[in-house]
């Protein structure tokens, strides 16, 4: 069977739930004001377009993607539910929002991630499309607990 990545609702009950449990892991892995993770308040505002990965209508993840600027996203909410990793859901909806960014003619994406060992998988997807390590973007400050990343999608010239 194969993956369907389709925009969806954050309030939907499945969704629901999968983003409870990246809350309550957050505030897990991190102290309270080093959590950028949003509610679903928050990730049903206009500047941000929300995704959920099924296969055969089971979730198997979701994340969203932020206009910071015209030409500046930012990757929100990647998750995928404790039992169910492993099975591609993290990379496709990675790339699916890679290629709504170029679509959009963003020239950079961007994104927020933890610095804790349980952060570490993560990491290395976004550094397997490209993504390096940068300095705080948007509002964002310098945080021990905060790895921030970006991504360049002007097209290369030779």
């Amino acid at each position: 069977m194969s993956l369907q990545i389709e925009m969806d609702d954050p309030a939907r009950p499945d969704v629901l739930a999968l983003l409870e449990e990246h809350l309550r892991n957050m505030h897990e892995l991190s102290p309270p004001e080093s959590v950028h993770a949003l509610d679903v308040s928050r990730l049903k505002t206009p500047d941000i377009t929300f995704w959920s990965v099924r296969e055969g209508g089971l979730l198997l993840g979701c994340g969203a993607l932020r206009q910071l600027s015209p030409e500046h996203g930012e990757i929100k909410s990647m998750r995928t539910p404790a039992a169910l990793r492993r099975r591609g859901a993290g990379r496709a909806v990675l790339e699916h929002i890679l290629v709504e960014a170029k679509r959009r003619a963003y020239t950079r994406l961007s994104l927020e991630t933890g610095t804790p060992a349980a952060f570490d998988a993560a990491r290395r997807l976004y550094e397997s499309v490209g993504f390096r390590e940068c300095g705080p973007f948007g509002d964002y400050r310098l945080d021990p607990y905060s790895v921030f990343m970006t991504l360049d999608l002007r097209p290369q010239t030779e």
